[in-house]
């Protein structure tokens, strides 16, 4: 009955290892997808953003660091090597401190990342000019897909310094509301306007984006929980298992 235990044990910590192998992978592609993604709001604040970068820079090497306490805890878990479980117990509990403390950090300084994201934004729309910068296509590409303007509202892109000191009446083409009549239809660049009267959107992106946050909560939510639970139920078989192993057997490992 006990061998039966200790066999069931094993290889339930090798499916949650493997799991937890996946879900490193993931964790590391958003890092990659945050550093490269050049088509999203990401983008705007990556380049501007400091905290961003570390931040990216973090999952990736959380990602990482988690597809190789996967293997191995596989490697620990299918050969009853001690040692090995013992690492992994121990780099999976430092992951789960490390992943709570940013979720807590993240929490608090909410309204300090806003302002943050708020001086970009504007910054970018400021010196907007069109001419084919990765972040201001980016921007244009959040504007057109979320069908909102500047950052509170179309108000902001009035400091611009196109629009500003333009001889023309020019608006933001990505903001273009196509209910309304206009004689330009473009992707990014500035458009001329017909009247002091702008055929865009009203609505703000930081309104859109933290619309999408709230609708999407559920699944981030979901994904954070099964990440812990996974890592939480790695830690408990690991122990287990490395209580239930009285002696090392070297033996057991393949030589190559």
């Amino acid at each position: 009955m006990g061998k039966g235990c200790i066999a069931a044990t094993k290889y339930f910590l090798f499916l949650f290892n493997l799991l937890f192998f996946i879900f490193g992978a993931v964790i590391m592609g958003f890092g990659l997808w945050v550093m490269l993604d050049n088509q999203s709001f990401i983008m705007v604040l990556q380049e501007s953003s400091t905290t961003l970068k570390v931040g990216a820079y973090i999952l990736i090497g959380i990602g990482s660091l988690s597809m190789v306490m996967g293997f191995l805890g596989c490697i620990g878990a299918i050969y009853e090597i001690r040692c090995l479980l013992g690492l992994y117990f121990t780099c999976l509990l430092l992951i789960l401190i490390a992943q709570v403390t940013a979720a807590v950090l993240i929490y608090f300084q909410r309204d300090l990342l806003r302002q943050e994201m708020s001086t970009i934004v504007n910054k970018i729309l400021v010196n907007y000019t069109g001419h084919n910068k990765t972040t201001e296509h980016a921007w244009d590409y959040l504007q057109r897909t979320m069908k909102c303007c500047g950052w509170t509202g179309p108000s902001n892109w009035t400091e611009n310094v196109l629009i500003k000191n333009g001889s023309q009446i020019l608006y933001p083409c990505s903001c273009r509301n196509d209910s309304i009549g206009g004689t330009e239809s473009q992707e990014t660049g500035l458009c001329q306007s017909l009247s002091s009267d702008w055929p865009v959107h009203s609505t703000g992106c930081v309104s859109s984006v933290e619309d999408w946050l709230l609708r999407n909560c559920g699944v981030i939510l979901g994904v954070c929980i099964g990440i812990a639970v996974i890592e939480l139920l790695g830690m408990i078989l690991s122990m287990c298992l490395c209580k239930s192993v009285q002696q090392e057997d070297y033996t057991k490992v393949p030589k190559y």
